[in-house]
């Protein structure tokens, strides 16, 4: 045995982490690359959001592509278009489908597009993203080495808007990852407009390229031990204040599927159940060991991978994991027979940053059984894990199989993301696989690259060697496109296109957490309501006269078999033209505030300049009014559906109209208007934009939409530090 007594003594280190003043800049841009050991770090003020073009109506249509929010022009469909400040971190396509696409970065449009886009009929091998320079491998990947997707990593900076539309609408798929901040939140770089002519730099590229190496900074006190696991056994480790950057475990080959189906469990200090509780080979990025094809790495990822020699298999963990004072790792042998040949690594560094400013790193299994019809995958439910209540902190990523008998039509289940307290999905995706970076299920076949990957499974259960060849996992990590929250996350996983799946499925959630909430509700105005209103001083003089609204939000199908899933739901609000004014309560120890709208999506582009004054106890406005931003959402719960059968086939214009009015809606107040403020008058000023669903089509009746007003205020959260 060897062994560090550093990291293995039982003895506590006194040690003091010093409380930082005020928060740390949050890593933004290429930045949040170059800066990835602080993974960890509350993004307080930091909003993430997935749009793609799911099917409206909830079902599969089109393998969730081709749904548009409107149409500028047969030559630009639009996905995606927002307002304000923010960083597009991630999209994905199907293939070179939607080739040319518009990137209109604060109103200038950058032509993107890839080799294949000339002939799309025969689509060039090895095919890469143009401009070349923007969009350079292995920030950005083409179908070629991912089966299926175009991937970008590259972060695309706005500072007024962005919009996304497709050239071409066959099999016009894809989803978008972006992130907007609460103005005046400390950032670690100021946010430019991207260009097409600046490369990313060339650091982040060489970083992102070791994946599947060592990237930790390296150390001459790593403690390692060699181990046989009988049954189980436990490795504590108590230390000063401490963050974990390497945990490695190595067997021979030989014992590799079985130390695969042992079960990990990490408890960091004296929490009282394990963060991490997950099969050893799923938490480390794929289903199983078995390595039918003698491949070098099973797992190619950034921070964790699978590598196989001659004689053995390394199982690398790079996520950075703090803790205050101590760590137990135990190994359960889920077999019978012992793993004589266990090698453990383990790599420290000391911690500098208090626990308040960090999170956790928790790895939740879920075990799904047969999922139950009709109804989404939980994979996380951060209310009801390790004593439930509030958390806040990052969701940055899964592991899962998605089915042990080689088959892949499970894939068309959606992945959907909600995060405190909302109804509609922050995050809604196209498809399974395509949250895996593939797409039309991969082909089959395997792949790994450094956020996404098909690592294990056969095309078929009929082409299956053994029984281990029929597990079918994929993995997704996020780094850039990290999703925060503040008070809850709720990640859900649809199975199958209609949740009709009965595919056995077994998951692994990565988060970062801490059992604080960063994010308060502080006030609620209830629209119809007479008490409400008169409590919130509400005023808008060309208001609708209150009417009742019985619909849905945006979620699965509505009946699977004969059986109604989302029954309908019936609330009351109002619609205006001109103005709206109401007060909110906040916490005067705010760090910004997050205003959050029930609205009727039947109203297209809703769009209003928001004002802010200060308000006294009483709610009454006692200062000028000082503009807060444009608040404003695409689409509505009509689109443009356009997915001709050729290649080159002309844009078509079905309008679809779905059932689901009901949205729930954000807006980031700046932080100068609400800081040491406990009341605020909001003023909401309409200013209608008139895109029809395509040219010549007559603009809907325009309105701006108000069920409910949330006000959410992000705080610091507090904890112990030494």
């Amino acid at each position: 045995m060897r062994f560090s007594l550093r990291h293995f003594l039982l003895l506590v280190l006194l040690g003091f982490t010093a409380r930082a003043a005020g928060l740390p800049p949050i890593p933004v841009g290429l930045d949040a690359y170059r800066q990835w050991e602080k993974w960890p770090q509350q993004r307080i003020g930091v909003r993430a959001y997935m749009r793609s073009t799911y099917d409206r109506r909830g079902g599969n249509e089109g393998a969730d592509a081709s749904h548009f929010l409107f149409q500028k022009a047969d030559d630009f469909n639009v996905t995606l278009d927002v307002a304000g400040e923010g960083i597009l971190y991630f999209a994905r396509y199907n293939h070179w489908h939607g080739s040319p696409w518009h990137y209109v970065v604060d109103g200038s449009d950058h032509i993107v597009q890839e080799t294949s886009t000339a002939t799309p009929t025969k689509p060039v091998e090895h095919s890469i993203f143009l401009p070349a320079e923007a969009f350079p491998n292995p920030l950005a990947w083409t179908w070629s080495d991912t089966h299926g997707a175009d991937l970008t990593w590259v972060p695309i900076e706005f500072t007024k808007s962005f919009q996304m539309g497709y050239s071409r609408t066959h099999y016009g798929t894809g989803y978008y990852i972006y992130h907007q901040f609460v103005p005046g939140t400390k950032l670690s770089q100021q946010i430019h407009s991207w260009n097409d002519k600046t490369p990313p730099d060339k650091d982040v590229l060489d970083l992102i390229s070791r994946a599947g190496t060592d990237v930790t900074p390296k150390s001459n006190d790593d403690a390692e031990l060699d181990i046989v696991l009988k049954t189980n056994i436990t490795i504590t480790q108590l230390t000063e204040p401490t963050t974990l950057r390497l945990l490695e475990f190595s067997v021979p080959r030989a014992e590799a599927i079985e130390f695969g189906r042992a079960t990990l469990r990490v408890t960091w200090d004296e929490l009282k159940e394990p963060s991490i509780e997950a099969p050893v080979a799923l938490f480390f990025g794929a289903g199983t060991l078995y390595n039918r094809d003698n491949r070098e790495y099973l797992v190619k990822a950034f921070p964790v991978n699978i590598r196989f020699d001659q004689a053995r298999v390394y199982l690398s963990c790079y996520f950075p994991m703090p803790y205050e004072e101590s760590m137990r790792v135990t190994l359960v042998n889920q077999g019978t027979n012992e793993i004589s040949g266990l090698h453990v690594k383990i790599r420290s560094e000391s911690r500098h940053q208090p626990m308040s400013q960090l999170g956790y790193f928790h790895a939740t299994y879920k075990d799904h059984g047969t999922p139950e019809t009709g109804k989404d995958l939980i994979l996380l439910d951060t209310r009801k894990t390790e004593g439930g209540g509030d958390w806040s902190g990052s969701f940055v990523g899964t592991s899962f199989i998605f089915s042990d008998r080689g088959y892949l039509g499970t894939l068309e289940g959606d992945p959907r993301f909600f995060f405190d307290d909302s109804q509609t999905p922050q995050a809604q995706g196209t498809g399974t696989e395509e949250w895996g970076g593939g797409g039309d299920y991969w082909g089959g076949r395997n792949m790994t690259i450094p956020f996404a990957g098909h690592p294990t499974g056969a095309k078929s259960e009929k082409e299956a060697v053994c029984e281990e060849d029929k597990i079918e996992s994929t993995y997704r990590f996020l780094l850039a496109d990290l999703m925060p929250f503040g008070k809850n996350a709720e990640i859900h996983l649809e199975h199958g296109g209609n949740n009709d799946s009965t595919e056995h499925y077994q998951t692994v959630t990565y988060w970062y957490g801490l059992h604080r909430p960063s994010l308060v509700q502080t006030d609620r105005l209830q629209i119809g309501n007479d008490e409400s209103e008169k409590a919130h001083h509400y005023v808008s003089p060309d208001a609708s006269e209150p009417y009742e609204i019985t619909s849905r939000y945006e979620l699965g199908v509505d009946t699977v078999q004969g059986k109604e899933i989302y029954p309908t739901t019936t609330d009351t609000g109002r619609t205006t033209t001109t103005t709206s004014e109401f007060s909110l309560k906040l916490n005067p120890k705010n760090l910004g505030v997050m205003l959050r709208r029930k609205l009727d999506y039947s109203f297209p582009n809703q769009r209003a300049e928001v004002f802010i004054a200060k308000a006294n106890d009483k709610g009454e406005k006692k200062s000028d009014w000082k503009p807060a931003g444009t608040w404003y959402l695409a689409g509505a719960n009509t689109c443009v559906y356009s997915n001709p059968k050729g290649e080159l086939g002309a844009s078509e214009h079905h309008l679809q109209t779905s059932n689901r009015r009901f949205r729930d809606d954000e807006f980031l107040l700046p932080l100068a208007l609400t800081k040491g403020r406990s009341n605020i008058r909001v003023r909401v000023k309409f200013t209608p934009v008139e895109i029809p669903l395509y040219p010549s089509q007559p603009v809907a009746k325009l309105a701006w939409s108000e069920i409910r007003y949330d006000a959410y205020c992000f705080v610091s959260p507090e904890t112990k530090s030494r």
